[in-house]
């Protein structure tokens, strides 16, 4: 357990911990001689019947006497009760599991009083004990009257039950019933949840040591952590990778040890690391879960005391961990997710805090906002989504989300957001967010609901049924289309995106009905290439989802796919003999043409076959992508067309195709040139911006597939040569 102190200055937080610890934290020559606490200052308790106070210095001045264990010891956080050290003593309460809330007999309540409990109101903090302190300095009636005034204090708040020890701690009188409460308090402590989290520290001290190398300090929020192992520096400066280091050597609650775990205080020997690169407010985290933020949405509460509603735009000192950072507030909605305008004193609300600078945080970290001046106490709650979005953040759909991450586990708001996202879930995001080790991914998918079935049908799209586990299959097929199915898409360490059943159904449909719509406006086409049928239906769907969706529907039959297009598989159609030994006739000629291609009339000529059935037969191999019409009439071989395409995507160096630079490296007439990049645009290829052609880079159209057959080495031959599948 560790225990942080709260409290005015000159209440005594420092000679209390001195008391019970026999560890003196005013370190500082400073510190000794102005008589106050300007740092962070550590000591420790060991909880072993009989062995008594820590005494000595540990690892950097953390105090405690080694020899039982971390996870046998209480530590103590003694922070600054001087009003401008606020920010300071932030730091340090960040984090603790139990707080320890001073209050003098003889000065009775003071300012900072109040705003410490406030903090630690607005921190969430539950588990509190509250020391009235200098017992020896007034009379017994005094004595009672600061009884009531704590009482009164402390009534609205979490720590209305805190029971009340009086103490004199340069005597030592009370505090022998107040370690003894303490250590009783550890023992009720229930364990963190450590199992599948990233391992994550927010540094509030660093220095180094000969022999040791860079020492950084503070408490461990979350996961486990091993002698070996890599973290990374979080944030990292600005243009920059994070930095990365081993750890060398590990002190948990100041004892040696070769793991250190959530909730206790650490010192970590890191190699590969400078003192000047990492610093006070930054996070050491495991690589998994790295990740940084502007801009973050929370569930926010305002102090009750509060004279004025906070507004959207209200300037704000944001605290996370151990970091300090400027920012702003917008009010996003109330927690039934309906839009509100502000955020009344004592009331909750979702709200999006965009900073000055990134900072580390996770969901469920606490925060904390004060004013502009940084003079009080304004509000404070939990972090929902640390990579919270720029726009739509006010939208019912956006407001539904927040609702869901409200939820108490992470599989539960996975569960809730598979519910509402229309766009699916980007897994690796959510989990990272959530401080969820990447191995734990799968798990987590495969916890979704309490029973049913998964499968794939051989490939990259797995579907969760009605859901419990999921099945994953080798990259490059299709997963099951199964009513009430989540669609997943597979990644080689965990899974990388999901879709919920219902928006797989509705987009299933919609992207059914957009090509339906597509071949009745382009019936000469066999079908757009996927990117292009992405943008035509869900736009703002991600590829690797879109591409899962396409291979479930492909599966179940109702889509065909033909090397980069799609098609309906009423839309295909099949040729007669007659068509057959027409496309044999005009085969060669067209050959033959290769980038001018050649004329309907031209063809039917050199056929001596009659014109119309020619432009049947030339219709109906196009449909079948057989064959590509560039204007009207005018048809092109697929060799033609695909080194045509390589031509193009050649000439975009920049991103742009100038039609001169095609015409030349073609060797077209201008006019032939403009009309085969005007063909290219048509189909997805390219776009038209002004007076270039932009190369549309997720566009897989003309480039050579090879057919099942050929992938077997059996390639029929026949009008089938024709085929680019």
């Amino acid at each position: 357990m560790i225990v942080g102190t709260a409290g005015h200055i000159d209440h005594g937080k420092t000679t209390l911990v001195k008391a019970l610890t026999g560890v003196d934290t005013d370190r500082l020559p400073e510190e000794k001689r102005r008589g106050i606490s300007i740092a962070l200052g550590y000591a420790y308790l060991d909880l072993v019947p009989g062995q008594g106070r820590g005494e000595g210095q540990g690892v950097g001045g953390e105090g405690g006497r080694g020899g039982d264990g971390a996870g046998r010891r209480i530590g103590f956080v003694d922070v600054p009760g001087h009003e401008r050290l606020v920010h300071t003593m932030l730091s340090g309460a960040t984090g603790i599991d139990h707080a320890l809330l001073l209050v003098a007999a003889d000065d009775g309540v003071m300012p900072q009083t109040r705003e410490h409990l406030a903090l630690l109101s607005l921190l969430g903090l539950e588990r509190a004990t509250i020391a009235l302190t200098k017992c020896d300095r007034v009379d017994a009636a005094t004595r009672a009257r600061r009884h009531d005034e704590i009482r009164a204090l402390v009534a609205d708040t979490a720590l209305a039950g805190a029971p009340i020890f009086e103490v004199a701690a340069t005597t030592g009188a009370g505090v022998r019933p107040l370690r003894e409460h303490l250590i009783a308090e550890a023992a009720a402590l229930p364990p963190r949840v450590g199992a599948g989290l990233g391992f994550r520290l927010a540094v509030d001290r660093v220095f180094s040591l000969p022999g040791v190398g860079t020492v950084c300090t503070g408490t461990a929020h979350a996961g486990e952590l091993a002698v070996g192992d890599e973290l990374v520096v979080l944030p990292p400066a600005p243009g920059q990778a994070p930095l990365r280091a081993r750890v060398r050597s590990l002190h948990a609650q100041n004892a040696v040890a070769v793991k250190a775990s959530a909730g206790q205080r650490v010192a970590i020997g890191l190699v590969g690391l400078e003192k000047e690169e990492v610093g006070h407010g930054q996070w050491l985290a495991a690589p998994e879960v790295a990740q940084w933020t502007e801009r973050l949405d929370a569930r926010l509460r305002l102090w009750p005391e509060e004279a004025r509603a906070l507004r959207s735009g209200t300037p704000v000192h944001v605290h996370v961990g151990a970091a300090q950072v400027t920012g702003s507030v917008a009010v996003l909605g109330g927690l039934g997710g309906r839009p509100v305008e502000a955020l009344q004193p004592g009331g909750e609300a979702f709200v999006q805090v965009v900073l000055h600078r990134p900072i580390g945080a996770w969901a469920g970290d606490r925060i904390v906002l004060r004013d502009a001046s940084a003079t009080r106490a304004l509000a404070g709650g939990v972090v929902l989504d640390p990579q919270a979005p720029a726009r739509y953040r006010r939208t019912p759909q956006r407001l539904a989300e927040l609702v869901a991450l409200t939820a108490d586990t992470p599989l539960q708001r996975l569960e809730g957001l598979l519910g509402q996202a229309p766009m699916g879930v980007d897994l690796v995001r959510f989990a990272a967010g959530q401080g969820i080790a990447g191995g734990t991914r799968a798990a987590l998918v495969a916890g979704i609901g309490a029973v049913g079935g998964a499968g794939t049908n051989g490939g990259g799209a797995a579907s969760v049924g009605a859901g419990n586990a999921v099945g994953y299959a080798a990259a490059g097929g299709a997963g099951t289309a199964a009513a009430g199915d989540i669609t997943v898409v597979p990644g080689a360490d965990g899974p990388l995106w999901a879709l919920g059943a219902a928006q797989t159904a509705q987009w299933a449909y919609t992207a059914q009905e957009r090509l339906q719509r597509y071949h009745q406006e382009q019936p000469e086409e066999l079908g757009p290439d996927l990117a292009r049928w992405r943008r035509l239906a869900a736009p703002r769907m991600a590829e690797p989802l879109w591409r899962a969706l396409v291979q479930r529907l492909a599966a179940a039959g109702r889509v065909v796919v033909s090397g980069a297009t799609v098609h309906l598989p009423a839309h295909g159609v099949q040729l007669s003999a007659l068509d057959e030994r027409l496309a044999q006739k005009v085969l060669p000629r067209l050959l033959a043409a290769g980038f001018e291609g050649v004329w309907a009339r031209d063809l039917a000529k050199e056929a001596g076959e009659p014109e119309a059935l020619v432009r049947t037969t030339l219709a109906r191999l196009a449909q079948r992508g057989e064959l590509f019409q560039v204007v009207k009439d005018l048809y092109h071989a697929p060799p033609a067309i695909q080194a045509l395409a390589r031509i193009a995507r050649d000439s975009a160096a920049d991103g742009d195709v100038k039609a001169a630079e095609f015409r030349d490296r073609s060797g077209l007439g201008r006019k032939r040139a403009i009309q085969v990049l005007e063909f290219f645009d048509k189909v997805g290829l390219l776009r038209r911006v002004g007076d270039a052609h932009r190369l549309r880079n997720d566009c897989q159209l003309f480039i050579e597939h090879p057919t099942p057959q050929q992938r077997r080495g059996n390639d029929p031959g026949g009008s089938a040569g024709l085929q680019i599948r």
